[in-house]
């Protein structure tokens, strides 16, 4: 999972692992090691009608509805998008990069839309 944080936004992309996980009821998380602690980003499905976010202690979390989870899961769209306050959240499948760069991984992405067929 890769998190994107741009002022009041919060963007996460899943990988087909990640995005099945949370389709059966799991949940994703990711934790970064800083100097002085960690922070641990998590994505899970959850009984709210909402996307919600909160921050407690090291945990910034993520909460989808289980339904639009599921809709999610099993179709071609690729973003849930809400507010929760004044934060835009968007959680998106991972696509698969159109030109390699050194260092990405792109293993385990969803094939990119404009990709050539092979």
């Amino acid at each position: 999972m890769k998190m994107r944080i741009k002022g009041d936004s919060l963007r996460l992309r899943l990988t087909q692992t990640e995005v099945a996980e949370l389709a059966s009821g799991g949940a994703c998380s990711v934790t970064m090691n800083l100097a002085q602690g960690a922070l641990t980003y998590k994505v899970c499905s959850g009984a709210v009608d909402n996307l919600s976010a909160g921050l407690e202690h090291d945990l910034l979390q993520v909460t989808v509805p289980r339904a639009r989870i599921m809709q999610w899961a099993q179709s071609d769209e690729v973003t849930i998008s809400g507010q929760h306050g004044p934060l835009q959240i968007l959680v998106e499948k991972d696509f698969a990069c159109l030109k390699p760069r050194p260092g990405d991984d792109d293993l385990d992405t969803f094939r990119h839309p404009g990709a050539p067929l092979s």
